[in-house]
C-alpha cells in the first residue's frame, strides 16, 4: 500500500504538469506497484433528457480521449520516467467512468482442486473462456461486491503505514 504523502507528491505533479481546463478539479491518484492511474473529472453536461445527457457524456468522453491524445503521451512518457510507473488515463463524467488504457498484469496463484472446480465451472458454463478469465471475472466480482470492505482495509493499511513512518528506525544499525 502506497502512503497519503507518495499519493500526494503524484497528484500534485499531475496538476502541477497537466494543462489547466482539462478537468473540473484535481485529478484522481491509484496507485498500485506497476501503474498509476491519472483520473480527471469533466465538465457535466446541464440536459434534462437522460437519453441526451447519457449521448452527451459519451461524445464528451470520446472527444476529450481524442483530442488530448498526444499530449497524454508525452506527459506519461515524462512521468513514466520518473516515477518508474506506468501511466494509465481516465475520465469521470456524470456518473459514467471510463478508463483510456490500463495494464493487464499476470498474476500467479496456486489453488487446491475445489478452488480449480470452480473455475472450471466457470468455464463449462461459458461465463468465462479460460481459467484466467474466470479469476479475473471472481476477483471482479468480489471487488464489487465488497467495495465498502476493501475501502476500509485500504484505510486501515494507510493507517498502519503511517505509525510505522512515524515511528523509531529499526533498520539494523549498530548502537554505541
Amino acid at each position: 500500500m502506497e502512503s497519503d504523502e507518495v499519493i500526494a507528491q503524484l497528484r500534485g505533479w499531475f496538476n502541477g504538469r497537466l494543462p489547466d481546463g482539462w478537468f473540473t478539479g484535481p485529478v484522481e491518484i491509484v496507485l498500485d506497484r506497476e501503474e498509476i492511474a491519472v483520473v480527471g473529472r469533466l465538465s457535466e453536461p446541464s440536459t434534462e433528457s437522460e437519453v441526451e445527457k447519457a449521448a452527451q457524456i459519451d461524445g464528451l468522453i470520446r472527444r476529450f480521449r481524442e483530442e488530448t491524445r498526444e499530449r497524454r503521451i508525452e506527459v506519461a512518457r515524462e512521468a513514466e520516467h520518473r516515477f518508474r510507473r506506468k501511466v494509465a488515463w481516465g475520465v469521470v463524467c456524470g456518473d459514467e467512468t471510463v478508463m483510456f488504457t490500463t495494464l493487464s498484469v499476470p498474476v500467479m496463484t496456486r489453488l487446491r482442486q475445489s478452488e480449480r472446480q470452480v473455475l472450471d465451472t466457470l468455464v463449462a458454463a461459458g461465463v468465462a473462456r479460460s481459467r484466467s478469465d474466470a479469476l479475473a471475472w471472481c476477483v471482479r466480482l468480489v471487488g464489487k461486491n465488497t467495495d465498502t470492505w476493501l475501502s476500509e482495509l485500504r484505510d486501515a493499511l494507510q493507517h498502519v503505514d503511517r505509525v510505522r513512518a512515524a515511528g523509531p528506525d529499526v533498520g539494523g544499525g549498530k548502537m554505541d
